[in-house]
């Protein structure tokens, strides 16, 4: 291996220019050149995978969109064992789509006349029966009264789906009903649990057709809190979630996937990787595939990233290995890396001004400024899902952790925070409120250990990994700089 090889300062521009800041699709649909399907994701992305769970920017809203898109599905579909006939329908998403599934508005009136589960049930129904049900039900064009039909016909909707799963099996495809973005489905804890809670029941009511399968995409902490799994069997369905994580070696296979097929400089990557690592790219229809050795060999990805960003994260290697610093810096407090973040930081890094003298592509104080960006994004996202955890955070600016819950607690007090947050819960003003409100500061502490934000060590401290710590102002001895703020 050409381990002395350095990719040229072009490299530079081609990452600025190929890596996206923000992976968020917003309805949209993903590039099919830049979609990379990890080991990892092949069993979530199954039928047989109902539900999938993954934190935010882990790709959830991006399968969900890919699995709906033809060419998408010709791509992968020999993976995960899925074939061009299979039939895609959304149950649920971030875009409204009133006719094929209720909107937020919607299910708050909605949650109030029926159970959750049947309002999943009719939705999934309505995709999957679509050409075999009665008048008296495609006729009709809302809501309430489908529901209502579907309370009241029971053994017709029974015959419905086991006769359109039947087609399926003779016809030797699948049937996939996908829900995304579930956060979107109601404003508070007790209406959203609710029906996450129903949806999951519905999963388990599909578990006994064979080729009829409902797939959500869900976070976390949807699923954590034990009201949403209060209902016999849940754990059939929780048992046999699979997750969205990203292995270290899946981030720069992802990585490696934008940089080959960037038009028209990803030439200057691929040529680099043949000449440091003797690898073979193939194309098809214009993609490059990522070969096996970039994919899986971690060695062969470390020699591939030095070439880019130099051995060491300082002047020396004491500083540590720019290939395994990037991970372990991004990760939240579940060890979990989005690759939204991954990929912003080194977007941002490739965007920094050159050092004098640089001898890389990539400097390391690059890098370091590329964390800082993404810790930014990464505190925006959770401001955007949880708008109190800010008024939380903000006092806390300056102080450095580890430290102890005391020092945090006294830093709410002096600043009446628990006090305020209460007043803007009970004016309604806040979205999906800390949940344990009610037990102090404790249970607002175990709310942010929930979402994965902060972490209790073994010595009973408080830490925050530096994907949020950077981003919110808190400072650590030796490592990343705080964004001031």
């Amino acid at each position: 291996m050409a381990e002395s090889y350095r990719f040229p300062d072009t490299l530079r521009d081609l990452m600025a220019a190929a890596l996206p800041e923000d992976t968020s699709l917003h309805g949209t649909m993903p590039e099919l050149r830049n979609t990379y399907l990890p080991a990892a994701h092949v069993k979530a992305l199954r039928p047989d995978s109902m539900l999938v769970v993954g934190i935010r920017g882990s790709g959830k809203s991006f399968w969900w969109a890919a699995l709906q898109r033809k060419a998408h599905r010709a791509a992968i579909g020999s993976q995960i064992g899925i074939g061009d006939g299979t039939i895609i329908s959304t149950g649920f998403g971030e875009k409204p789509s009133p006719d094929d599934y209720p909107g937020k508005d919607a299910l708050a009136s909605l949650v109030e006349a029926f159970s959750p589960r049947r309002i999943w049930q009719t939705v999934v129904l309505r995709h999957v029966g679509s050409d075999r049900l009665p008048r008296a039900f495609t006729a009709l064009k809302n809501w309430p009264p489908r529901i209502k039909w579907v309370e009241t016909h029971a053994e017709e909707v029974e015959r419905c789906l086991f006769d359109a799963d039947q087609d399926l099996e003779r016809q030797n495809t699948y049937h996939l009903v996908l829900f995304d973005a579930l956060d979107r489905t109601a404003d508070d804890w007790k209406t959203m649990h609710a029906l996450v809670r129903g949806l999951l029941q519905v999963l388990l009511d599909f578990r006994s057709y064979r080729r009829i399968r409902v797939k959500a995409f869900v976070r976390p902490d949807q699923i954590e809190d034990p009201e949403v799994t209060a209902f016999p069997d849940a754990s059939k369905v929780l048992s046999e979630q699979t997750e969205l994580n990203w292995r270290r070696a899946d981030l720069y296979g992802l990585l490696w996937q934008y940089l080959a097929n960037a038009d028209p400089q990803g030439e200057v990557f691929r040529n680099g990787c043949m000449q440091l690592a003797a690898v073979r790219w193939e194309s098809r229809s214009g993609i490059w595939s990522v070969p096996d050795a970039l994919r899986e060999d971690e060695n062969t990805q470390r020699a591939v990233f030095h070439a880019i960003a130099g051995p060491w994260m300082g002047r020396d290697r004491r500083r540590g290995f720019p290939y395994s610093w990037l991970p372990s810096h991004l990760g939240d407090a579940r060890r979990q890396v989005s690759p939204r973040s991954f990929l912003a930081a080194l977007r941002h890094a490739a965007q920094d001004r050159p050092r004098a003298g640089q001898e890389y592509a990539l400097h390391y104080e690059s890098i370091k400024r590329g964390v800082q960006e993404a810790s930014k994004i990464r505190v925006r996202e959770m401001q955007e899902d949880y708008p109190w955890v800010e008024s939380l955070m903000k006092p806390l600016a300056g102080i450095s952790v580890p430290c102890p819950f005391e020092e945090i607690r006294r830093k709410w007090d002096e600043n009446q925070v628990l006090a305020r947050l209460q007043n803007s819960l009970d004016e309604a003003e806040i979205k999906l409120p800390p949940a344990h409100i009610g037990q102090g500061a404790e249970g607002v502490l175990e709310d942010l250990i929930g979402l994965g934000l902060v972490e209790r060590i073994s010595d009973g401290r408080v830490n925050l990994p530096d994907v949020y710590r950077v981003g919110f102002g808190m400072g650590r001895r030796g490592g990343v700089k705080p964004v001031v703020r």
